[in-house]
């Protein structure tokens, strides 16, 4: 399944009410290690269709970041059923991130 972009419009239905895990990956365009992190994300996103993975600008979505509580970027918060029950700050390998999501 291919990345997406998360925004406060479509935020509800695409995290809060998705059948799926949804992968949030809160980045910025000037972050370093969200630029090294972005493709790993990527790869699983694509690996993975029982999955959503969504990003958040959070330059553009300032609402959800601090929703959050972020912090630090990039971050990564794993959504089931509208609520997060993991989280990931910093740039992980695949396998970690993987295994945070449970795969």
């Amino acid at each position: 399944m291919s990345v997406f972009s998360i925004t406060n419009n479509n935020y509800h239905e695409e995290v809060v009410t998705s059948g799926k895990p949804v992968l949030l990956d809160f980045w910025a365009p000037w972050c370093g290690p969200c630029k090294k992190l972005s493709p790993v994300v990527d790869k699983i996103a694509e690996e993975n269709p029982h999955i959503k993975v969504g990003k958040v600008n959070v330059e553009e979505q300032r609402e959800l970041a601090e929703k959050f509580h972020i912090m630090s970027i990039p971050a990564l918060i794993l959504m089931k059923e509208g609520k997060a029950v993991a989280t990931s700050v910093g740039v992980k390998p695949q396998a970690a991130i993987e295994q945070m999501i449970g795969l």
